[in-house]
């Protein structure tokens, strides 16, 4: 998955946008809206303390590679400690009071000093704070554009590669995480997993890092679930029941080699592991 960057959602944007049209106000002889904006919204605010994160990268003296690679993971672990959903509720208020006052389209069509590095960081930050698996290269990149802004000076290869061992950790961990979560959720709505199912659940934590055997993995339980259905449904004395089971294993379609295997594969593959279990005990096997 992507991180779509939005002018609308970026804090540090949001601010320098401001402040450009307080002073292009000033400069016309206007009184500016902008100054009660600024100060309703990034005084005391949970919008006030995200813009800190980027008015510390954006204002940053010089640093070493090392340095400031540091104090891009503190920046993005302090990220973490606000509260989204009223950081999301300040944002969509800020603009309608933004829209109230200015033509949008004028308003942020103003140029950004420095527009990449703080595009850059909204994106990291977006990632730190997104449950689900973030494309590695999306997050390298961002990463690169901001040690490359603190260092004032280009990243080479070796480096690169060290981001993109570090970000394919992350992957794994997040994944298998989620998977333990879904796991959960599972077993409060079913009694217990079955050897099938877990089997599944087995594959899908360990061949994280392997698109193509999962999908392989993936499309032989399709073909085995389909048999196994048919064949189970020949067993059922309820006439409707058994169409409709053999109408249910018409579904189970295999994926195409540009296909990635997610989330709702797995919960897909429990779920029909989880109805030839119930197939089974109704038929008295």
């Amino acid at each position: 998955m992507k991180i779509k960057h939005s002018k609308y959602k970026n804090t540090g944007i949001l601010f320098e946008l401001l402040v450009r049209q307080i002073t292009s106000d000033t400069l016309s002889g206007n009184d500016s809206a902008a100054v009660d904006i600024l100060r309703k919204y990034f005084v005391k605010t949970e919008l006030g303390r995200e813009y800190k994160l980027y008015e510390s990268i954006s204002k940053s003296s010089v640093l070493t590679e090392v340095k400031a690679s540091l104090y891009i993971n503190t920046t993005l672990d302090s990220s973490k400690h606000f509260n989204r959903s009223v950081l999301k509720k300040q944002k969509y208020n800020l603009i309608n009071e933004i829209k109230e006052n200015y033509d949008l389209n004028t308003f942020f069509s103003a140029k950004i000093k420095n527009y990449k590095e703080i595009a850059a960081l909204y994106t990291l930050i977006e990632g730190s704070n997104t449950n689900g698996v973030i494309d590695n290269n999306q997050l390298i990149d961002n990463k690169i554009t901001l040690l490359e802004f603190l260092t004032r000076s280009k990243i080479n290869q070796s480096k690169k590669d060290q981001l993109l061992e570090e970000y394919s950790g992350y992957d794994k961990d997040i994944r298998t995480l989620t998977y333990k979560i879904l796991l959960e959720k599972f077993n409060d709505k079913y009694n217990s997993l079955s050897n099938d199912q877990k089997q599944v659940l087995k594959e899908f934590i360990y061949s994280v890092d392997s698109t193509p055997g999962l999908r392989k993995f993936y499309n032989t339980k399709i073909q085995e679930l389909k048999e196994t259905l048919n064949k189970e449904s020949l067993s059922i004395k309820d006439k409707a029941t058994q169409v409709k089971i053999t109408e249910v294993a018409k579904f189970l379609i295999e994926l195409g080699k540009n296909d990635k295997v997610d989330n709702s594969n797995l919960v897909d593959l429990l779920q029909y592991y989880e109805l030839v279990k119930e197939i089974r005990v109704s038929n008295g096997l």
